[in-house]
Formats: structure tokens, sequence, C-alpha cells
């Protein structure tokens, strides 16, 4: 028997079949999440848990929040990128080549790619995906800066507290708002793996399914602030990403299969 079988049979003792990616499906056909479910057989589904609507130019004036005025800022998820250079391209505002940016993790700092010719000297990310790790990096060059914090109508209040009690000069623009979406027909099928890339991921399962039963399925999330909405929703974690053996939520899983295939 070849490894890739050993491998296999770990995963069919340990019953994972089938995985709900929380996300929409790749486009195209390569995709390393394709690549894992060839080698241990898996069954992946792809149906997004939220909905990510962003808001009109004429809305953020309201807000009286003049981005040119603002040397650095910080982005939790690669919504808050896409909507934040949205909203300068609408309102013809010019990004200057000096600004900062501050991401809580590599993978979001590398999104930045899309809008922005790349540079490390300005763009930085913390260690682990954590909180603490961003506050560590943005203090170090905290001083003399004006941050931006884009968000969500349910932005993570231990970022502005931090921010608050270290006397940064901050503002927090909305952009964008997360509807959940209406999953009942998707969790009727039983997975045994679930997958949240963020807290209104988990909000959006809650929202459907107040009375929820994990009943053995295993809950996968990525970042520490969905790790910390699915503790707070009474969910028991089996997978957790990014850590320091695998950053991404594909090497998280492929970890979490090997090793079941040990036990």
């Amino acid at each position: 028997m070849g490894k890739n079988d050993d491998k296999k049979s770990g995963k069919e003792m340990q019953g994972i079949k089938s995985v709900l990616i929380t996300q929409p499906k790749p486009d195209g056909l390569k995709s390393p999440y394709f690549d894992l479910a060839s080698k241990y057989g898996l069954n992946l589904h792809f149906h997004p848990f939220i909905v990510v609507e962003g808001i009109s130019s004429k809305e953020f004036r309201k807000q009286k929040i003049e981005i040119p005025a603002y040397s650095a800022v910080i982005f939790t998820s690669r919504n808050a990128i896409d909507h934040f250079f949205r909203i300068c391209e609408e309102l013809k505002i010019a990004v200057s080549h000096d600004t900062k940016y501050f991401c809580i993790t590599e993978a979001v700092a590398l999104y930045l790619q899309k809008f922005i010719l790349y540079r490390k000297r300005k763009v930085f990310y913390g260690a682990d995906g954590l909180n603490k790790s961003l506050f560590d990096v943005i203090n170090k060059h905290k001083d003399n800066e004006k941050f931006l914090y884009p968000c969500s109508e349910s932005f993570d209040s231990e970022i502005t507290n931090w921010l608050k009690s270290n006397n940064c000069e901050y503002a927090t623009p909305v952009l964008y708002s997360i509807i959940s979406n209406d999953i009942k027909d998707v969790i009727a099928n039983n997975y045994d793996v679930i997958c949240f890339f963020t807290p209104g991921g988990v909000k959006s399962l809650i929202e459907n399914f107040p009375q929820y039963k994990q009943n053995g399925t295993r809950i996968a999330a990525f970042g520490a602030n969905t790790f910390k909405a699915a503790e707070d929703a009474g969910l028991k974690l089996d997978i957790k990403a990014p850590v320091p053996q695998a950053p991404s939520m594909v090497s998280a899983l492929e970890k979490f299969l090997t090793e079941s295939g040990k036990k």
C-alpha cells in the first residue's frame, strides 16, 4: 500500500469525506482545494455564507472622513481592501505612495498587489494572524501616523480599543456591510468538515440555525477573529489557520487529514 493509500485509509477511518467551504467556488480548474480533494478523495462543496455589499460613495461622504489626511491603513480582510480602493477610485482619491499598510496576515498583505506597487518597506503584517501580532507591528511605527481602519458595521472593537489606548489618531470608515446568506438547504446536508473564514460566516450559521448542534462535525476556522466567533457560538474548533505549520486553510486541512491518518 502506497503513502497516498495510507492517507486515504486514515481519512476513511476518521470519516472525513465531505467538506463545506463557506466561500465561492474558485474560478477555473486550478486550485489547491481541487488538488487536496483529488489527493484525499474528498467531496468539496462551496457555498458562501455571507454576501458583502459595498456602500455607495454618497453614503461614504456622509461619514466626513478625508482619506488623504491619513498616513496608514489597517486591513483585516480582502473585503476591506477591495472596498477601500473601490471608494478611492469612485471618488477619484489618489492614495499617497508613502501610505503604510498594516495587515492582519501575510495573505491579506499580498492581496494588496492587486492595487498597489507592492513595497515591503510600506507593507507590514502580523506573524500569526492574531491581533496581538498586528499590534506589535503597528506599535513599532505608530508615532506620527494617522490610521484608517476600513471595516463593516461590525468592526473589531479590540483593534479600535488598542488604537485608543495607545493615543493613536484614527478613523473607522464603514465601507461595506455583511449580510447573512440563506444556507438552510446547504446545512441540510451533513458535512464532515465546515470551513469558516470570517466571523460573519459563523454569524450566518447561527442566524440560520439558532439551535445548531455540531454533532461531530469538525469545524475549521481561519484567523483569530473567526476563532473567537466560533468559540463564542459554542463551536468546538478542530482545525485552525494560519498557524506556523499551516499558513492557509488548505494546508491546515491537509495537516489535519494527515495527522488523523496516523491515529
